[in-house]
């Protein structure tokens, strides 16, 4: 299932991208066990390295060009960007399947613990009104689990989770800006 919205949103979107990588990564590793990431969050430049990596072997599936084990590579970098982690219902679901059969954690469902995955500088940056905002959206995420089968349902969290798109603001990023 894809979101409802364009994914062809230019720069802004392939940042966004990003940071909601930045953010898996932060919820995975703080739920830790099987769910955990394997190594330390990509940089800007080496997600867009494999981020162009996985898409040249896309194209090449659609085109019927796949190199043997190109399958297994592109499963692995989809696995490693965690591409589609927020917005795919079937991805929410298996990843809060596994994080509750370890215990869970409590950025799962709480928005002072899921702010607590922000640096002091993201905090700072978004001030209160930002924060509540990248953890309403990012909260409403993890409930496309729920209705998987009720098309209605889906629709709403769609509404909620669009309704919620925060703004760019991993340290990343804001260096990335001060630098240019």
């Amino acid at each position: 299932m894809t979101p409802p919205h364009s994914a062809t949103g230019g720069v802004p979107e392939m940042l966004r991208e990003y940071q909601g990588y930045v953010l898996a990564h932060r919820l995975r590793r703080a739920v830790g066990g099987r769910v955990a990431p394997a190594g330390e969050v990509l940089t800007l430049a080496g997600y867009a390295a494999r981020r162009i990596e996985r898409q040249d072997l896309a194209r090449r599936l659609v085109r019927g060009e796949l190199p043997p084990g190109g399958m297994g590579k592109l499963d692995a970098l989809s696995g490693e960007l965690m591409f589609g982690f927020w917005l795919n219902p079937a991805e929410v679901a298996a990843f809060l399947r596994a994080a509750l059969r370890q215990g869970g954690h409590p950025a799962l469902g709480d928005p002072h613990a899921f702010a607590d995955l922000l640096s002091p500088e993201e905090r700072e940056r978004l001030g209160e009104t930002g924060v509540r905002l990248v953890c309403a959206h990012h909260l409403s995420c993890l409930t496309l689990a729920a209705p998987m089968l009720d098309p209605d349902a889906l629709a709403g969290v769609w509404a909620r989770v669009e309704a919620t798109t925060p703004p760019l603001f991993v340290d990343e990023l804001a260096r990335l800006g001060q630098a240019g």
